[in-house]
């Protein structure tokens, strides 16, 4: 697959992986940098993935998402946190800006100022949607970057957040949002692919 239309028309939720597939983390980190472009607001880039691949680990990870058996066949299970404090970086993030030339100092100043205002303005309910929001955008380009090379996703959110989070050592100011289950699906159970509505069901233009 090289087309765009081809690869998110082949991408499926895979219920069940191949087991004993590894993948290595040269091919992840090929990945990563696709992903590393995904849009986020402000470039605030809202997103920490963990990569489990360790069998202990992954068992433990298994036990926070139910007990799914796709998580044990997995080649990886890829946790998605969305950053809550993610504004807090906003003066690092646009520093190169003013090293370069493009931001003055006084454009700098405004663009800290104004980001962080934005947020802190809007509150932790805002800041909670936000993280949820921006790492969904990152996630979905993961599993579109993951299909491109050829490995197939499942995204998960099953799992217990706060147990996760204790087995991961996540810092209270990430949030989790998915699972991703990456492999190589087994399909000899594979399931048609589920009913989508026309465009004229979700579609509307102008007004609803």
């Amino acid at each position: 697959m090289t087309d765009f239309a081809s690869v998110v028309k082949e991408r499926r939720s895979a219920n069940k992986f191949l087991p004993d597939i590894e993948i290595s983390n040269e091919e992840l980190n090929d990945i990563f940098n696709t992903v590393k472009f995904a849009p986020s607001a402000f470039n605030l880039q809202h997103t920490h993935y963990i990569v489990v691949k360790d069998p202990t680990t992954k068992d433990a990870v298994y036990n926070a998402a139910y007990k799914q058996y796709k998580v044990q066949s997995a080649s990886a299970v890829i946790v998605v946190l969305g950053n809550l404090n993610a504004y807090q970086d906003v003066a690092k993030i646009n520093e190169g800006f003013l090293q370069l030339g493009v931001f003055s100092k006084q454009e700098y100043d405004m663009t800290v100022e104004s980001v962080t205002q934005f947020y802190e303005d809007r509150g932790q309910a805002f800041m909670r949607d936000e993280a949820i929001r921006n790492a969904s955008l990152s996630a979905q380009l993961f599993m579109l970057a993951a299909k491109e090379k050829g490995w197939d996703t499942c995204p998960m959110i099953g799992f217990d957040p706060a147990l996760l989070s204790q087995t991961l050592n996540v810092p209270a100011n990430y949030v989790p949002v998915l699972l991703v289950a990456l492999g190589k699906e087994d399909t000899v159970k594979r399931r048609p692919r589920g009913y989508r509505k026309p465009v004229g069901e979700f579609v509307s233009f102008d007004s609803f």
